[in-house]
């Protein structure tokens, strides 16, 4: 596995992709760096974050980033091989409801505040030298969500996605437990829909321009 890969793992609720995750991660070998995007706000919550730690290495580095996965990554210890983001879809929630606040999450400013901030985790992560393996969730595949927040939330982790797909070496989609590699070590993907690459480039990966209230697809 050569380092400076990108890995998204992606599927459903108890899938099994965090457990997949963190064995890609160990066998990448080295230190490891755990990013957890989770906020603790109640029981649950708790006992989820709880079932997470007792799985990984006690060597393992942890660091919390509900919110800034770029800082995450410029703070990494050093000599740390593997990186596991556990998970994207925390990640994008935090950020709708930090963006949207009181407001109408379905705004295309806020489309295209949280748009932007994947698209920089991207360049930052061209960047770093250690494999990093992103962990998110398939939410698009049931009923439509019944509020407006369900449905950006849905919106925008289907486009965040398309953009960490688009630049990964490798993409698995997890389901019943069962891995699936749905891209390995292709040509970056074309931009997706509502999304056009620019000139400027870092270590060949295409700058995102995100058009406000363009994505439909």
């Amino acid at each position: 596995m050569k380092s400076n890969q990108l890995i998204l793992v992606t599927g459903g609720v108890r899938s099994g992709k965090s457990h997949l995750a963190e064995t890609l991660a160990l066998k990448v070998g080295g230190p490891v760096a755990y990013i957890a995007t989770s906020r603790i706000g109640d029981a649950e919550m708790m006992e989820r974050v709880r079932r997470h730690q007792a799985r990984r290495p006690l060597d393992w580095t942890t660091i919390e980033a509900p919110w800034d996965l770029v800082q995450a990554l410029e703070t990494l210890p050093a000599g740390t091989e593997a990186v596991i983001i556990d998970c994207l879809g925390v990640f994008v929630s935090n950020l709708l409801l930090k963006y949207a606040g009181d407001k109408d999450p379905t705004q295309p400013e806020i489309e295209k505040q949280i748009l932007s901030t994947i698209w920089s985790f991207l360049q930052a992560q061209a960047a770093v030298s250690a494999t990093v393996i992103v962990v998110s969730n398939e939410t698009g595949l049931g009923v439509v969500p019944p509020s407006a927040l369900g449905r950006a939330f849905r919106d925008y982790l289907g486009w965040a996605n398309q953009m960490v797909a688009a630049a990964a070496d490798q993409v698995y989609l997890v389901v019943a437990g069962i891995p699936l590699l749905i891209k390995d070590d292709q040509e970056l993907a074309a931009p997706a829909a509502g999304c056009i690459a620019a000139q400027g480039k870092v270590k060949e990966r295409p700058s995102w321009v995100v058009i406000t209230g363009g994505n439909q697809d």
